[in-house]
């Protein structure tokens, strides 16, 4: 019997959390990637928890620091979009041709960047509705229950690892067209997270406010050209109504947008909203809609890290 594969999580928040636990659960050996000053560097092993329905579970894990010498076969990053060309770059040095890199954030554009800084590293994309939100440092509320694909353009048939994936406790499949489920997901988070955050609103005002309403159909008209423009038409087919039933179901959720320009934390427009307006530039064709929530969320960002989290809006 093959010896169990050996994952890296790079990114301890709650997603990396959930599926450092979810590979472990399977059978996958598992270490977590920290900073260099993270406490349990010291004792050389972190615990996650992960309450579930009604439960809590614990389970323990190696540590390991990104300069640290020995190699990494299988990577999975799970950090903002922002943070993955920088979080990848701090372990290349542990990374070679052989190794398998498995990319679960947001957004779009960051493939492009490490395809052509570290070309001959194995990328994938994955993606992930499951709902899961941090209570503590390592500490998770898996909150629902969704559906994950992981794919790579052009690959039909999953790699051997991917076994690894289809052996976890969720629902999680091959994609043989990844890029237009990263596309579906960039298409209805460019209509819903950036409102939700310069309004400073939970999902489900987008449909119960009339304004809001207008705003979110006049943005998936937009998205909706940009994307046929861009040879994504299944994925923006029917827009309008992918993006109400995610709010319909999502009604009494913070975006993640929202809770990050609250906090004055860094947010993901540049990889939503940014990358489709690059799209549209490149088209030669207008995007004001969503060019203009891309100033706007940016220009609210650096407000509230100005002055601090709880400044008026």
């Amino acid at each position: 019997m093959a010896a169990p594969r050996h994952w890296h999580v790079l990114g301890a928040g709650a997603i990396g959390c959930l599926f450092a636990s979810l590979l472990q659960q399977a059978g996958a050996r598992c270490t977590l990637l920290l900073r260099d000053d993270d406490p349990a560097l010291e004792t050389g092993e972190t615990v996650i928890t992960v309450r579930s329905d009604g439960q809590c579970t614990t389970r323990t894990f190696p540590v390991s620091a990104c300069h640290e010498a020995d190699s990494i076969r299988h990577l999975l990053v799970t950090t903002k979009a922002y943070d993955v060309v920088p979080a990848v770059a701090s372990v290349g040095h542990r990374l070679s041709s052989n190794s398998t890199v498995v990319l679960l954030a947001n957004g779009l554009g960051f493939q492009e960047t490490l395809a052509g800084r570290w070309p001959t590293l194995d990328y994938y994309s994955a993606t992930t509705t499951e709902g899961v939100f941090r209570e503590a440092t390592r500490s998770i509320c898996h909150a629902g229950r969704g559906q994950t694909l992981i794919g790579q353009p052009g690959r039909t048939v999953a790699p051997d690892w991917f076994s690894d994936w289809q052996a976890l406790a969720i629902d999680c499949s091959w994609a043989q067209d990844i890029e237009q489920a990263l596309w579906r997901k960039l298409a209805i988070n460019c209509a819903i997270n950036p409102l939700t955050a310069l309004h400073h609103c939970r999902n489900g005002e987008l449909a119960t406010n009339p304004a809001l309403a207008l705003e979110v159909r006049a943005l998936c008209a937009e998205i909706e050209t940009i994307g046929t423009a861009a040879g994504q038409v299944a994925a923006v087919e029917h827009l309008r109504e992918q993006v109400a039933a995610v709010i319909t179901g999502t009604a009494n959720n913070r975006s993640s947008m929202l809770q990050d320009v609250a906090a004055g934390r860094e947010t993901e427009i540049d990889y939503l909203s940014g990358y489709l307006v690059r799209v549209a530039n490149g088209l030669g064709l207008p995007a004001p809609r969503n060019a203009a929530m891309l100033d706007a969320v940016r220009a609210l960002s650096a407000t509230v890290q100005a002055q601090g989290p709880g400044v008026s809006r």
